[in-house]
């Protein structure tokens, strides 16, 4: 925007103002200046730090806004003629550290605000005096109180440092030949399945302690302290252990280590391969153009899995389709999960093999090329496993959670494979397959209609919905909001060229213009940026003929 309403401190722009009151929330911008916020500029030197910065703000402005209750409508409320609105929207916090719309700080220091708000009314009528109320009195609160250094403390500075003291974790993994980190002492168990806050309140609460065989130690640049725990080598690593012990929460916390979080939240310093990727079988998919002929061929009727389409993919082919979807887009790490996986997809016992024959299976289960992965297109892989043993023989390492303890059995398990043997044997390992380049068509994904996100897991798109409920690694409904704008622009970034680089464009394109490169994102607060995988699962999952293709 070129114009607004200025004072002393801040400038206000306002989008499209709503007409009355059934419309949607009026969107506005607060700006700034850096001459007037007056952080200091170490706070915001670096994307990163400026990530940390405006998430910092951005959790004070959502607590001050419902401390003046500038989040409530107005009161006495009622029937189509009574008072409403007057509401301030701001996108509401999560544990994660995000790049986000509601805050940001540039490079120089200017602070971007963006909120909505539902006008005071009665009836369909815009009361004007209440609104004036709340741009003369409640938008200068906030500024004072969220918006200028002089509002805050030594915190700020912590909260910063301990996200980019994360992110240098992050990036040690792979040169030091490991997939993932988990502290001693972290909180791994949430609140609840819906609240991704840690559990504190119990009596049996365990931190988490490393093996000893598996303890590293990393000096942290800026605490300056050392911090040591369970650092995942590269290769096929096994977490096995009875029910209820632990082996899902471990593997949660592991697949969420792709993003920061905030001071306290137990998992801090629970990082993984930024590229790591939660694979798992989604019955009822749709799957455009994927060769899955690496694990799965000779299909009934000669149907061909070399560039395999489905409307509603069965629990094995969804689960070679993510795979192979993954590997498109570059992961070096798959998580996976027994208790959310395709069984026939898995594994294959002895006398399942004497029942049906070979030439009768279409299906190489995981188990024959987990190990071809690693060694031949370098992707590792960490399983949680349950029921099959047949993993032992071909694991590099295995550790039991007992009782949310973490203990090493690698020796143990080998030990059982030798004595016992294995139905692996004389099955040989097979070579991990090609992998075909895919192209997006965006003629053929281009919304008709209105394109909304319906919470964390679901987007209209035109008349499609657009289910992202086994994309696990979705942090919060503001990835979903951004993700809708994402599939909107790729339609537009598709001009023959292969998926990878088109996603690899669209990428560059937030990095240098941030969420204003997105259709329908300029003024938008509820925005926060997903990774490329998810963005690309998304795309996957449309239920549009022909939105991808080979060549």
């Amino acid at each position: 925007p070129t114009k607004g309403w200025s004072n002393d401190k801040f400038t206000l722009y306002v989008a499209k103002t709503q007409s009355d009151s059934f419309a949607s929330p009026t969107r506005f911008r607060i700006v700034v200046p850096s001459s007037v916020a007056r952080f200091p500029p170490v706070l915001y030197q670096t994307k990163l730090r400026s990530i940390g910065l405006s998430d910092f703000i951005h959790r004070r402005l959502y607590e001050v806004c419902q401390t003046l209750g500038a989040d409530r409508t107005l009161p006495g409320g009622g029937g189509w003629s009574g008072p409403k609105g007057g509401d301030l929207q701001i996108l509401e916090p999560c544990q994660y550290v995000l790049e986000q719309s509601a805050v940001v700080v540039n490079r120089r220091g200017d602070i971007t605000v963006q909120l909505s708000i539902n006008l005071p009314a009665r009836g369909r009528t815009i009361l004007g005096l209440a609104a004036m109320e709340i741009f003369q009195r409640t938008v200068p609160q906030l500024v004072e109180r969220c918006l200028l250094s002089s509002a805050y403390q030594s915190s700020l500075q912590e909260h910063v440092f301990s996200i980019e003291d994360q992110e240098w974790l992050r990036e040690q993994l792979d040169p030091q030949g490991f997939v993932a980190f988990v502290a001693n002492g972290a909180i791994l168990p949430r609140a609840s399945g819906a609240d991704d806050r840690p559990l504190m309140a119990s009596k049996n609460l365990i931190p988490f302690k490393s093996p000893a065989t598996f303890e590293r130690s990393f000096q942290l640049p800026n605490a300056g302290i050392t911090i040591s725990g369970m650092a995942i080598p590269k290769g096929i690593t096994l977490i096995c252990g009875g029910g209820f012990h632990g082996k899902s929460t471990l593997l949660s916390a592991l697949q969420m280590g792709v993003y920061n979080k905030i001071p306290g939240d137990g998992r801090e310093f629970c990082v993984a391969d930024p590229t790591a990727v939660k694979i798992r079988a989604e019955d009822g998919r749709s799957v455009q153009a994927v060769d899955i002929s690496p694990f799965i061929s000779n299909l009934p009727f000669g149907k061909d899995t070399t560039c395999f389409h489905s409307m509603d993919a069965s629990g094995s082919t969804s689960q070679a389709s993510n795979i192979v979807e993954a590997m498109e887009c570059g992961t070096r790490v798959l998580l996976v999960d027994e208790d959310t996986c395709a069984t026939n997809f898995m594994i294959r016992d002895e006398k399942m093999m004497q029942l049906v024959a070979s030439d009768k299976e279409p299906i190489t289960p995981f188990v024959q090329k987990v190990r071809a992965l690693y060694e031949e297109k370098g992707i590792s892989s960490v399983l949680v496993i349950g029921g099959a043993g047949d993993y032992f023989h071909v694991a590099d390492r295995v550790v039991m959670m007992d009782c949310y303890h973490c203990l090493e059995v690698t020796e143990r398990a080998k030990e059982i494979v030798a004595k016992s043997g294995t139905s692996m044997v004389g099955l040989p390992f097979l070579p991990s397959g090609p992998l075909k380049t895919r192209y997006p068509v965006g003629r053929s994904f281009a919304a008709a209609g209105k394109v909304a996100a319906r919470g964390k897991h679901l987007i209209s798109y035109g008349d499609i919905q657009l289910d992202l409920g086994a994309l696990e690694q979705i942090a919060n409904a503001a990835q979903t909001n951004a993700i809708s704008c994402a599939i909107q622009k790729l339609a537009a970034l598709s001009t023959g060229k292969p998926c990878k680089e088109t996603y690899d464009e669209l990428c560059a394109l937030l990095d240098s213009e941030g969420f204003d490169a997105l259709p329908t994102a300029k003024f938008n607060g509820a925005l926060a940026r997903p990774r490329l995988f998810e963005i690309a699962g998304a795309l996957n999952r449309l239920r549009c003929t022909g939105s991808i293709s080979q060549k």
